[in-house]
């Protein structure tokens, strides 16, 4: 099989620095090529999308930036608005408007869902059925064994919107996490698209050092090594983890053997 090279052009990942857990479990997922399938049949298989996590299928065309992968059950960093039952007098109310960024607004089978960005930023929140603009609101967390830990999700989230306007275009500098995943992603590709992985390390670190340093048990070849075989588990049941899921221990997706 002849080797796709779209997969080469490292600026083509710059935006996975900036995505949170659940949009890197859908950069995972969405190139698992049973995925792939099910997306392609799902008009005869309306509910493959409960194997994967998902209340609906998406499109795997799509990266993060333009996909709304609907978990089940939600990400801690979905936030919750609700009817406020009692109200004070000086309630904050409900304005759908004057919530920042480009906004995107799905109905996953049950309630309506906006995903909105700006700036970096990515705030998604969930819509009871009988909030309506001008209402006044209240945030929910779901109860758990840790609240605590749910409360500084939720307030986390609720502090992208103190400062909605970038102050300056540039940022600080990539965490060493973001650039893992960064380069897990772009070896992910490289070896799907049937590179070897003396060419995924030429791509993601020079001639010069493979040149340098590939050896048969050299460290560059382990650690390219190490970023295939992470972004197959990922993609493989890891990004559960990453969309705060529960493993899937059974079922027809338990295994990674093949389907007939």
């Amino acid at each position: 099989m002849a080797e796709s090279d779209h997969w080469r052009p490292g600026a083509a990942y710059l935006y996975v620095l900036h995505l949170d857990g659940p949009a890197l479990a859908w950069e995972y997922l969405r190139r698992h090529p049973d995925y792939r399938r099910d997306w392609l049949r799902r008009r005869r298989h309306p509910g493959a999308a409960q194997h994967w996590g998902l209340r609906l299928l998406e499109d795997p065309a799509l990266d993060a930036r333009d996909a709304h992968p609907a978990w089940f059950p939600d990400h801690d960093s979905v936030v919750q608005l609700y009817p406020d039952t009692d109200p004070p007098p000086d309630a904050e109310r409900f304005a759908f408007w004057h919530l920042p960024g480009r906004k995107h607004l799905i109905h996953d089978g049950r309630r309506l869902v906006l995903a909105t960005r700006w700036a970096g930023c990515c705030l998604r929140l969930a819509f009871a059925s009988d909030l309506a603009d001008g209402m006044a609101f209240a945030y929910a967390v779901r109860a758990s064994p840790d609240p605590c830990s749910r409360c500084r999700a939720l307030v986390g989230e609720l502090d992208k919107l103190v400062a909605t306007a970038p102050t300056a275009l540039a940022g600080p500098r990539p965490s060493t996490t973001a650039l893992l995943e960064l380069r897990t992603l772009q070896a992910l590709d490289g070896t799907l698209a049937g590179a070897s992985l003396r060419t995924v390390a030429d791509v993601l670190f020079g001639a010069a050092a493979v040149t340098r340093d590939w050896h048969a048990d050299g460290a560059l070849r382990a650690r390219v090594r190490r970023l295939v075989r992470r972004g197959q588990t990922l993609m493989r049941g890891g990004y559960r983890r990453l969309a705060q899921l529960h493993p899937h221990t059974q079922g027809r997706f338990a295994s990674l053997a093949k389907r007939p």
